[in-house]
């Protein structure tokens, strides 16, 4: 009996990738002898590839109902309630499955025993790295949002010279040095803006700087009254609690600031606040990428574009569903990576021995197997029942 890899239709609003493209569906089937990709009717149909294109790659377009009792199933956002109570005991589930944003989902799939390996937590190790769909996300994610600003400043990114005048080129601060920041840093300075980079991790600074961005550096005066490393110590935890105050003078000269502070599992810390936004200069333009865990910017509303003292402020919690088509595909890449990784003689092979593996695995055997979700489920359980009166 051949095993079932299962493409189901996302259904979380809002959401336009699919879990595999045909490409690389075609890349699977040809690979191994003993597979059937099943994909539910409709499910590339925001991403641009119809159901002849899946069938012209060897798949089977079939019914919801077939698709969710597949071998495997691969998913983009996670499972709501209705995929929840479709699975079964023994079938695998991988995808972005939001473990430390839905605790009580993981519970839900360790009592049907489902193997469920999420991709938030790969492991960042070399051999991981095709598998890591966090920063091929965050990628398009930071491309996106310096796009966004582009099109929504009502000023010119580049210089522009011309019979009428020169034009300054715009001013981009972006927040956070990580990989969605570095590539709306990338982004912003091919689009000709001035750019600036912060992060309050200072070996970030070489990063912004080779992509032709100015770090921001925040001054900080304190008593030079301790050693080297205590000074150092002291400076660090200055910085970090004066942020917005000391950010502030740079966020009044930016015409776009692009924020994507974020914890995995924790409120955003808020870089922004209202004093900072009535400073920047009408028209100004922020995008928060961290608007899904509260936003860095005090008035950022999730999947909102607000507009505070003149300041848009665009709140989007899922900018790669903006760009389906190389989403899909990237995302298809490092879902496929991870199949390949462990499937053996027609078989999903758990192996705990694998540090990608056992870094991964949200749920299997009928156990929560992530000890901070474990952690997580726990004190739900734990919070005493409220009663209406």
């Amino acid at each position: 009996m051949a095993f079932t890899i299962g493409i189901p239709r996302e259904t979380a609003p809002g959401e336009t990738r699919v879990s595999m493209v045909p490409d690389v569906a075609d890349q699977l089937l040809a690979t191994y002898d003993d597979l059937d990709i099943v994909v539910e009717a409709g499910a590339g149909e925001h991403a641009y590839h119809d159901d002849a294109d899946y069938e012209a790659a060897g798949c089977r377009v079939t019914d919801r109902d077939e698709v969710l009792q597949a071998d495997v199933v691969t998913k983009v956002a996670p499972p709501d309630d209705e995929e929840l109570d479709a699975f079964s005991d023994g079938q695998v589930l991988i995808g972005l499955l939001d473990p430390l944003g839905r605790a009580e989902a993981a519970q839900t799939l360790a009592d049907a025993g489902v193997t469920a390996l999420t991709m938030e937590l790969v492991p960042r190790i070399s051999r991981a790295q095709k598998m890591d769909a966090l920063s091929a996300m965050s990628s398009i994610g930071g491309y996106r949002a310096a796009v966004r600003a582009a099109d929504q400043l009502p000023k010119f990114f580049p210089l522009l010279t011309t019979a009428a005048g020169t034009v300054k080129p715009a001013r981009v601060l972006v927040i956070g040095a990580g990989v969605a920041g570095l590539q709306a840093i990338a982004t912003a300075k091919r689009l000709g803006a001035k750019v600036f980079g912060y992060d309050i991790r200072e070996p970030t600074r070489k990063e912004v700087e080779s992509l032709g961005a100015e770090f921001v550096e925040l001054e900080v005066d304190i008593d030079a009254d301790e050693d080297e490393s205590g000074y150092a110590e002291k400076v660090e935890k200055e910085k970090i609690e004066r942020q917005p105050e000391l950010l502030k003078p740079h966020l009044a000269e930016a015409d776009v600031v692009i924020s994507t502070a974020l914890i995995p599992g924790q409120p955003a810390p808020v870089l922004i606040n209202e004093d900072a936004v009535a400073a920047m200069d009408p028209g100004s333009v922020i995008v928060d990428l961290a608007a899904a865990n509260g936003g860095n910017c005090v008035h950022t509303e999730a999947d909102e574009t607000v507009v505070e003292d003149r300041v848009t402020i665009i709140g989007s919690t899922n900018l790669p569903a903006e760009m389906p088509v190389n989403a899909s595909q990237l995302y298809s890449k490092t879902i496929s990576a991870m199949i390949e990784e462990f499937l053996e003689d027609g078989a999903f092979t758990p192996n705990f021995d694998d540090d990608i593996f056992d870094g991964a695995c949200l749920t299997h055997d009928g156990e929560i197997r992530n000890d901070r979700v474990r952690g997580l489920v726990e004190e739900a359980d734990d919070e005493p029942e409220t009663v209406s009166e």
